[in-house]
């Protein structure tokens, strides 16, 4: 998919980190964005910023967890701009570090209704309007969790995995209606976001105090950190190539690549 300045995106979790990295390089792209999060004062600051930079930029606050607020954000789209071109399903929280057997109903409950089934009200509600027009694309925000064992995050890395092999099936499907659709599985590696702070705000985790407000301070120990706009643009690029995967970020082909050997290192050694 070539995105062209009479685009339309629409971006949930478009408040911050990664969803406002996307929207400020699709705006500068001369694209139509339409952001929306759950956090109506966050997303009220970001439309501000996004139109002072001379976005043409509509706000929506929307739950992905309730398919029905999703539904009218699809028909706040339409009827802003009549068309939508790209999907991001970008909205996300992060588990408690806890092994599995620590972690709450309450913990998972969230993170499925946000991470998985917000990426799936997502496409229910906007695949329909992608193939009436027959072109578009959905961009589906995971993680390197969803691509390799994270321990101590096991609701964040289930669904993660999820995402993943959802947007797999999901691009096959909609290249079987045209080859002009299809999705895009983001698994970025220590992106400078402050994931932490806004699924504290929603109740997901509770942070020790004194913790900083972005991860830029896990950087020395994870080899780097990229900054979402860094992560937006590899995403884009990876759209307008047509790849389904787009991982950047130090160490997540590495760690990918050992998750890999090691998978069909079992599996052989099962069938000999």
């Amino acid at each position: 998919m070539r995105i062209a300045n009479d685009h339309v995106a629409v971006i949930t979790g478009g408040a911050s980190g990664i969803g406002h990295g996307l929207a400020e390089v699709l705006a500068a792209r001369g694209v139509r964005v339409v952001i929306s999060d759950v956090r109506e004062e966050g997303l009220a600051k970001a439309r501000a910023s996004l139109a002072e930079a001379g976005a043409e930029v509509t706000a929506v606050v929307a739950d992905v967890a309730d398919e029905a607020s999703v539904r009218t954000l699809a028909d706040r789209t339409m009827t802003a701009y009549g068309r939508v071109d790209l999907v991001c399903n970008n909205a996300g929280v992060v588990s408690p570090a806890a092994p599995l057997w620590e972690q709450t109903s309450r913990t998972w409950e969230l993170m499925i209704g946000v991470k998985v089934l917000g990426v799936v009200h997502g496409v229910r509600a906007f695949a329909p309007l992608l193939i009436e027009r027959g072109a578009g694309h959905f961009l589906n925000t995971a993680s390197s969790g969803g691509l390799a064992p994270l321990p101590d995050r096991t609701p964040y890395t289930t669904t993660m995995h999820a995402v993943v092999g959802l947007t797999e099936t999901l691009d096959e499907e909609l290249k079987r209606v045209a080859p002009t659709l299809g999705a895009t599985v983001l698994c970025p590696g220590l992106v400078d976001t402050p994931l932490g702070r806004n699924s504290e705000a929603l109740g997901a985790i509770r942070l020790p105090p004194g913790t900083p407000a972005s991860m830029r301070s896990m950087a020395d120990n994870r080899g780097g950190i990229l900054s979402p706009r860094e992560v937006a643009e590899a995403a884009l690029d990876a759209v307008e190539a047509g790849r389904v995967h787009v991982a950047p970020g130090g160490g997540v082909v590495e760690r990918a690549r050992a998750r890999v050997a090691a998978l069909l290192a079992d599996i052989e050694g099962g069938d000999a």
